[in-house]
């Protein structure tokens, strides 16, 4: 399954890292930054120290030139007196070590003192000649198009930079001879310049590679341990997130973090406190709210109770003044059919609430084994007489479902939600009751093309007194229990109930547990 490209980038955004991972890449990147500008930075000042260095031996190098190329030539092997044009004694040897005449190039090549890889050149009116001094010593020609970057050099004594071709890089200089006018161009290779500062690159990326590494390693053990105290707050909040702070009585931790009193200052101690606080302010909101709640539970079971003997005695009454009915006027007769609706109707309504109560109390149910493909089919045939307008339609497995449970209590569930699906929708209305096995679970499924709940009323059906609006036709005394009841008898059992509804089509999905043995531990469900 592809994610989409929205959700791909925002699994590389910044914001989605956790704080650990972002104060990471933030020591690493300014390292790597300090790392790049300090390598940048001293490899710009060694390539500007090494140029002056070559700039000076260069300059050096080319007035030793200039100044060979006016000498005149060296005397004749066999000469032996002062040189011409020399005040000093003649020089054995002069031209086996100054021959001008030996190799290509200038005369000034083949001095001594001129240093390997040397670039000479002479630019007369007739063209250039220039060579190169091998490693080995010797004397080679350069190729016409370095002859011609050579030539193209003014004798302004300004040393620069050519690539010459063949060659490599050069730094060159060009000088005029102060007699006879000639160009002499000297130049010196600039390889070991580069090998130096490529070897420095080489070894500032390694170092910084290193360095990062060690940094990354450091950091990881540092802000993991740093931020060890904001891990236990974020896990403390976790456990009471996980909490039912919703219904029944809840016992907070106290403190729910450990804070150390020497760390109060900081910021993770001021988090920790903080939450503590306010930990502290929920749990007396929660301990009152639940005190709230036993006091009203309390006073709807002695109501309930209470309400019973009355509204049996209006009940026998009503049913001795209808057996004389043909003895009353009709308007009496009528007012105590009414009578005896609304006592039917409101003992009904006691009776909900007492069980609620019982179940709010964690009154023990009846744990026995209940075949649910039974109390199906018994079900749907009451409420197909009740609501012979409806069109019921049972769907059952081959194998018989058990569990463990209240069979009444389950009864009542399916007869509620039975007949929610009669009450809340038009005649016609198909109303398919299912049930099957799955993953060691009973689900049984009430489903109708009624005309659906409404989405805002979706969150609080469950509640007691919920009622539907005009979507859902109430054409019957709903006392908005029925729904809660469910709910709560669900939960007894250790079942979950969830609700899926769209305009044609509403299912209740109750799943029950298969084998599983019911507790006698009090039942929340709310007030």
């Amino acid at each position: 399954m592809c994610s989409s490209p929205h959700a791909e980038a925002s699994r590389w955004s910044p914001r989605t890292w956790t704080l650990r991972v972002r104060l990471l890449v933030t020591v690493v990147a300014l390292l790597a930054v300090v790392c790049a500008v300090i390598g940048v930075a001293t490899e710009v000042a060694l390539h500007r120290f090494l140029m002056q260095q070559l700039d000076v031996q260069l300059v050096d190098a080319g007035r030793r030139s200039a100044a060979i190329s006016e000498m005149p030539p060296p005397p004749d092997p066999e000469m032996r007196g002062p040189r011409p044009g020399a005040d000093g004694p003649s020089m054995p040897g002069y031209r086996e070590r100054f021959d001008p005449e030996a190799g290509p190039g200038p005369a000034f090549l083949n001095a001594p003192g001129q240093a390997t890889l040397t670039v000479g050149a002479v630019v007369t009116s007739r063209g250039v000649d220039a060579g190169v001094i091998t490693a080995d010593g010797g004397r080679s020609t350069l190729t016409a198009t370095a002859e011609a970057q050579l030539g193209a050099v003014p004798p302004d004594s300004t040393a620069r930079t050519l690539e010459l071709d063949g060659l490599g890089t050069y730094r060159v200089i060009g000088l005029r001879q102060r007699h006879g006018g000639q160009t002499i161009i000297t130049g010196l290779p600039m390889a070991d310049i580069n090998r130096t500062l490529l070897w420095v690159v080489g070894m500032f990326c390694v170092v910084s590679v290193v360095a990062v590494l060690a940094a990354t390693t450091a950091g990881i053990v540092l802000i993991r341990r740093q931020l060890a105290p904001l891990s236990r707050v974020a896990a403390a909040a976790r456990e009471v997130a996980d909490l039912e702070l919703d219904r029944g009585e809840v016992r907070l931790p106290t403190p729910i973090v450990r804070v150390d009193p020497d760390a109060v200052h900081t910021e993770v101690g001021q988090l920790g406190t903080a939450l503590n606080r306010m930990l502290d302010r929920i749990a007396g909101a929660l301990s009152a709210r639940h005190a709230s709640e036993t006091r009203v539970r309390r006073f709807v079971s002695d109501a309930s109770h209470e309400l019973r003997t009355p509204l049996a005695a209006i009940r026998g009454y009503t049913e001795l003044v209808q057996r004389k009915r043909n003895d009353l006027p009709d308007d009496v007769a009528h007012a105590m059919s009414r009578v005896e609706s609304e006592a039917e109707r409101m003992t009904q309504l006691v009776e909900d609430m007492l069980l609620l109560a019982r179940l709010d109390e964690g009154r023990p149910l009846a744990s026995e084994s209940v075949d649910l493909s039974r109390l199906v089919v018994d079900a749907v045939s009451d409420a197909h007489v009740a609501g012979a307008d409806h069109e019921w339609t049972v769907e059952l497995p081959e194998e018989p479902v058990v569990i463990t449970g209240d069979e009444a209590r389950l009864h009542q569930v399916l007869a509620n939600l039975l007949a929610n699906a009669h009450l809340h929708t038009p005649a016609g209305t198909t109303v398919v009751t299912s049930l099957s096995r799955r993953d060691g679970t009973a689900v049984l499924t009430v489903a109708d093309d009624g005309p659906g709940i409404p989405a805002t009323l979706r969150p609080e059906i469950f509640e007691r007194f919920a009622r539907g609006d005009s979507s859902r036709s109430r054409r019957g005394g709903s006392t908005g229990l029925g729904l809660a009841i469910v709910a709560a008898v669900v939960r007894a059992h250790r079942g979950t109930i969830d609700v899926r509804s769209a305009p044609g089509s509403t299912e209740f999905v109750v799943t029950l547990p298969v084998g599983s043995q019911l507790t006698h531990s009090a039942v929340n469900t709310g007030a």
